[in-house]
């Protein structure tokens, strides 16, 4: 065996082994359209809003039925006196009986009751639209929040290498007898400061990804990726789907089922009646029998009855419609002030891409300029680093705070009102 082939063979395999190690480990990530469709699927909230759904569909087939028949049994006519006391087959009047009861409630309460049956499943299924809206929305905001903490992290990459330049440029005005030796300590106190926004950075990404977790659980420890959404603002549009908001539109079964809870309280001052069929037996030289009866509720007193538990459920009913207008304009309200605060936003975001940051940008250039050249001083081309520093921070903050009223907007009032 070729002793040379066999270390060389072995040298090949080892170097493709420390290769394979020395790849940077790949991290999962996360885009906003994949967390989206992590929440819908495993939010907790949307699985409980599931089983409200179920639970109610299946209370209202019962609904219109009517109630189970009743087996009766006893003894009638039984003597305690005369010469047939304690006898059971003695005497021609006793009697052992079984016989069934069916209640027949009145077709207004059983029509009332299956309305507020099927109102109850419609109500469900708008409560997970509601709940569905808060998770979508909640989502996004959260995976907006930790996508900015991440640009963030990534321009602090671009702050240590200019840092370092800046620590090139003071060290090489020193040697040039243009600097004196303590400025060689101003580039060492800029890292210092800038690690500790990094440490908060680092609290924020924290917060961010346990946001993340709540909706779409271990996935939100992976990285965003992608871009901040650009859903399109339509105020006019967004101002005529007010109405269609699912908050909003739950409140159509909500006031059906209030309506048909009045209409139940009603058919009470209408008779329930029964019937009931007996079976009756008796001694062996006395005839079996058969017996029939029917009755009635008599509602005779509606004052003191029926008609208060009508009055509660009307109440009931006009505390919902005006639940329903007072929501109505607090959703109007929040519309504006959205839609003002988007504005506001989109215009900053303008004005530090077209103004504020190219004019620091311009301010760093100028005093480093006249810094090399001996003309100026350190202090200004550390203050004009730091206003710098500061612009593009409050650019990434700025297009995440209009993002977040984007989304908040586009949740609500585009998506939602389709």
């Amino acid at each position: 065996m070729n002793s040379k082939c066999y270390c060389t063979g072995w040298s090949l395999v080892a170097g493709l082994a420390v290769g394979v190690l020395a790849l940077p480990s790949l991290a999962a990530t996360l885009t906003l359209d994949e967390a989206l469709r992590l929440a819908e699927n495993n939010a907790p909230t949307l699985i409980a809003q599931d089983a409200n759904i179920q639970a109610a569909s299946s209370a209202a087939i019962p609904a219109g039925e009517l109630p189970d028949p009743r087996l009766v049994m006893g003894v009638q006519n039984y003597p305690i006196g005369g010469p047939d006391r304690w006898s059971i087959d003695q005497d021609f009047m006793t009697m052992q009986m079984v016989g069934v009861r069916q209640e027949m409630p009145n077709s207004d309460k059983r029509k009332a009751r299956i309305e507020v049956a099927d109102a109850a499943v419609d109500k469900a299924v708008a409560q997970r639209r509601v709940e569905r809206l808060n998770v979508r929305q909640s989502t996004a905001l959260a995976w907006i929040s930790s996508f900015s903490v991440e640009r963030k992290e990534a321009l602090f990459e671009d702050l240590y290498k200019d840092n370092r330049l800046l620590a090139d440029a003071v060290r090489a005005q020193i040697a040039g007898g243009r600097a004196q030796p303590a400025d060689a300590v101003t580039p060492r106190q800029e890292a210092a400061q800038l690690a500790e926004q990094q440490d908060d950075l680092i609290r924020q990404r924290a917060l961010a990804r346990a946001a993340l977790k709540r909706w779409i659980g271990s996935a939100g420890s992976d990285t965003p990726v992608g871009g901040l959404p650009e859903w399109p603002v339509d105020a006019s549009g967004y101002s005529h789907k007010l109405q269609h908001h699912p908050e909003l539109a739950a409140f159509a079964p909500m006031t059906r089922e209030a309506q048909a809870k009045v209409n139940e309280a009603v058919s009470e001052k209408q008779s329930d009646w029964s019937w009931e069929l007996d079976y009756q037996h008796r001694g062996r030289e006395f005839g079996d029998m058969v017996s029939v009866q029917f009755s009635w509720d008599l509602p005779l007193f509606p004052g003191s009855r029926q008609n208060p538990r009508i009055a509660a459920k009307q109440a009931e009913l006009s505390q919902l419609e005006a639940q329903r207008e007072a929501l109505s304009r607090e959703h109007t309200q929040q519309l504006e002030s959205e839609l003002a605060d988007y504005e506001r936003l989109n215009r900053a975001v303008q004005r530090s891409r077209e103004s504020l940051l190219p004019l620091a940008r311009e301010k760093v250039e100028l005093s480093m300029a006249s810094y090399r050249s001996g003309k100026g001083d350190l202090n200004a081309v550390v203050t004009a680093r730091r206003e710098l520093i500061e612009a593009r921070l409050k650019q990434i903050d700025t297009e995440e705070q209009r993002a977040l009223s984007s989304a908040r907007l586009y949740f609500a009032y585009g998506e939602a009102g389709q």
